[in-house]
């Protein structure tokens, strides 16, 4: 077998071995520093990964332990899960180095050790999810990807922090409940846990007529349970409060990346299990394109009324997760690259600005939303750049890589007539929403200094972790905005290898 095609498994066994070498290291640092190296090395494999794949148009299945089916466990990588396995590395480790200041203020030391064990096991369980081609490998990452969440939420140990994670926990597995089922139900009618084995089943079930209703089902409480988990309106309720309480790198990297391996993972079954068109002919995408519609307006409509930023921003998660089951629901090719675009534009745009919210909060008196940004720019100038460009790829100013994944939603919607004008009328007023509760304070961080101002003070201390995270960041959201048809064509190329 090719060297390469071991790639996927050897990032996942590295991340899950950084978690369990991580236990013997008592200092905080030198578990930071390992979790930032395996993040590196990661990263370059999945760049060369995506090279391979890219350049060959290929898709290739990797197979662990060589059991048969139906019991096998199988990766499965191609240039989409590859792009995605270098955007989670990178995110992960900008995420870091840019919170590290906070990490190391906000938690305990003695207990900065186990902090870094739940990010190397988060981080390989997201790679597994995004690289898996059985259910049950699926299954037992999404377990894992849910109780590190929870404790990366109460890592920082505060009353808040502890009713915000039981909220989270009770959510998320009730979420795990109906994936659990319908994985359940799907073995009983099949007798298969492989993907690929999967869609031969279905495929003669339908032919045949047999369980059709059974099937919905399987694939309604598939959705639910993945809607629960991503935070589609109206199963949000978690955001706010976990998103608030965590740490700046823990927020970051659950908005930015832990919700987006769920979708992720629902995009692989509706094309290596159950067929885009299936879904179609069932109605699921009506349902999802109706939720995201949604979505974009009542989570913009939230933040617009929040008086705490890391609850604005969480709220305005619920609107950006509207925009990507939005393009699922559209149910086209075009629709779901469109979402996959969105998921990328959003890793990266919502990441920086927990990140920068971090840095502004740490530099201010008060978590009150007028008065936490008011002088931000000034006392951190590059805090307040990041606010800027965070702030207008959300919104969807052109350049930045917010604005290539609205007008990609927005061409999608133009091949499926029935849903085109509800699509636009939402999209404008979304954009419109989220113009109203980001530019207001992006122009009061940048408003002019008064003594009288209750956060007026002297230029905080530049953090050159913090500096390099931001900048990179910055120019990552630029890059992708101004060449995002080259993202585009290594998602089409991905979508089509799933067929």
């Amino acid at each position: 077998m090719n060297l390469i095609h071991n790639i996927p498994f050897f990032s996942i066994f590295l991340a899950m071995f950084a978690g369990i070498v991580t236990i013997l290291i008592k200092d905080g640092d030198k578990a930071r520093r390992l979790h930032l190296s395996i993040t590196v090395v990661i990263g370059i494999m999945s760049f060369i990964l995506l090279m391979y794949t890219y350049t060959k148009e290929q898709r290739f299945t990797f197979m662990m332990g060589h059991f048969p089916s139906p019991w096998g466990n199988e990766l499965k990588a191609g240039p989409l899960e590859a792009m995605l396995a270098l955007l989670f590395s990178v995110v992960m480790f900008l995420s870091i180095i840019g919170g590290k200041h906070l990490i190391k203020k906000e938690i305990l030391p003695e207990k900065q050790g186990f902090y870094f064990i739940m990010m190397n096991l988060i981080f390989g369980a997201m790679l597994a999810i995004i690289y898996t081609n059985d259910l049950f490998t699926a299954y037992v990452f999404i377990e894992i990807n849910t109780i590190c969440s929870c404790a990366l939420i109460m890592a920082k140990d505060s009353g808040s922090s502890i009713i915000a994670t039981i909220h989270y926990l009770i959510m998320s597995l009730l979420g795990s409940g109906f994936i659990l089922f319908s994985i359940a139900m799907l073995y009983s009618i099949t007798g298969q846990l492989l993907m690929t084995q999967l869609k031969g089943s279905i495929m003669v079930l339908l032919s045949s007529g047999e369980y059709n209703f059974p099937l919905t089902i399987i694939i309604a409480l598939f959705t639910i349970g993945i809607a629960i988990k991503s935070g589609l309106f109206p199963f949000h309720t978690m955001l706010p409060g976990a998103y608030d309480s965590a740490t700046t790198a823990s927020s970051a990297i659950l908005s930015g990346l832990v919700l987006k391996s769920y979708i992720i993972l629902l995009i692989k079954m509706y094309y290596c299990v159950f067929t885009i068109n299936m879904i179609r002919q069932m109605r699921i995408t009506n349902l999802l394109f109706f939720l995201g519609l949604c979505g974009m307006v009542i989570g913009s409509l939230l933040a617009l009324k929040e008086r705490r930023i890391k609850r604005e921003l969480a709220y305005s998660s619920v609107a950006q997760i509207g925009y990507i089951y939005m393009g699922i629901g559209i149910g086209s090719d075009l629709g779901i690259e469109a979402a996959v675009l969105n998921i990328i534009a959003h890793a990266l745009a919502k990441a920086l600005l927990f990140t920068v919210v971090g840095r502004m909060k740490d530099v201010s008196l008060s978590q009150d939303f007028n008065h936490c940004l008011k002088c931000a720019a000034h006392k951190d100038p590059i805090a307040g750049i990041g606010f800027l460009v965070g702030s207008f790829s959300i919104i969807g100013i052109p350049l930045f890589a917010g604005f290539a994944s609205k007008l990609y939603l927005a061409i999608a919607s133009f091949i499926s007539p029935a849903k085109m004008a509800s699509a636009f009328i939402i999209i404008a007023a979304s954009m419109i929403l989220n113009a109203m509760y980001f530019i207001p304070p992006t122009i009061d961080i940048w408003s002019p200094v008064h003594e009288s101002d209750g956060n007026y003070g002297p230029r905080a201390k530049v953090s050159k972790s913090f500096a390099l995270s931001t900048t990179a960041f910055i120019a990552i959201n630029l890059l992708v905005g101004l060449n995002y048809k080259y993202i585009v064509h290594i998602v089409d190329i991905g979508i089509q290898l799933m067929h």
